[in-house]
């Protein structure tokens, strides 16, 4: 499964009069990283940087001159995205600015089968919270020190991190259709537990009389019951002991 972890810097948080300007993204399959990075600072075309968002990204509007615009940067984007699941912290905020974009360019709208937010499920598995990056960051472990700014690739790879950590955390892939490819030899050595059925099942712990006075309750449940197909069992292998 080939996935796409990324995030998105803005000049502000409206998508319908800011714009982005910058994209970080990192491609992964069956939860490996490929190596394969899409980074880009884009020009928001007159846009300016306001002043909160510069202290977030701390990039600043002299920074963006001369760089591609978002309709230059669309197509290399469009075909980096293509056919992947897309993951981002905080989804609807990164995927709006998107879509937004695509809109001005006449493109059609992310589709949301395919979008993961970090963010809700950080939320199922961490209800106390806190869940922003960083705190999530801290409780996984994963060194984050140099993040003194955000910054959409940097972003993108700790949230690649948490992301893994999410899902269960770090381990190979058992897929039977990809081959992982190590720079060491491994020896594994495997395990195999079988299950033994019983040959004689547990007694249940009701005596006959107490089934009995279930079986009377059952009948007043109607035929539908479904404790009409189990309690015989139980009766069979009483009378049996």
């Amino acid at each position: 499964m080939r996935e796409i972890i990324f995030d998105t810097e803005t000049t502000g948080l409206d998508s319908r009069e800011d714009r982005i300007i910058e994209f970080g993204g990192i491609e992964m399959v069956n939860k490996f990283p490929t190596g394969r990075t899409f980074h880009q600072y884009i020009n928001p075309e007159g846009r300016q940087v306001h002043p909160d968002a510069l202290a977030v990204h701390g990039i600043s509007d002299e920074q963006l001159v001369g760089q591609p615009t978002f309709k230059e940067v669309a197509p290399a984007l469009v075909e980096f995205l293509d056919g992947a699941i897309l993951i981002a912290h905080n989804a609807n905020f990164d995927i709006g600015f998107l879509n937004a974009e695509f809109a001005r360019l006449g493109r059609p709208a992310i589709d949301p089968g395919v979008v993961v937010d970090t963010l809700a499920l950080a939320k199922r598995k961490h209800p106390m919270g806190p869940n922003s990056l960083d705190a999530l960051c801290r409780r996984y472990g994963i060194d984050n020190s140099h993040r003194t700014k955000h910054g959409a690739l940097l972003d993108s790879e700790l949230l690649a991190e948490v992301y893994i950590e999410l899902m269960g955390g770090k381990q190979a892939t058992f897929s039977l259709d990809a081959q992982v490819e190590t720079s060491a030899s491994v020896t594994e050595t495997e395990t195999i537990s079988v299950i033994r059925k019983r040959e004689r099942p547990l007694l249940p712990r009701l005596s006959l009389d107490e089934i009995e006075a279930h079986r009377k309750l059952v009948d007043t449940l109607g035929s539908a019951a479904i404790w009409k197909e189990v309690e015989p069992a139980y009766r069979d292998q009483l009378a049996a002991e």
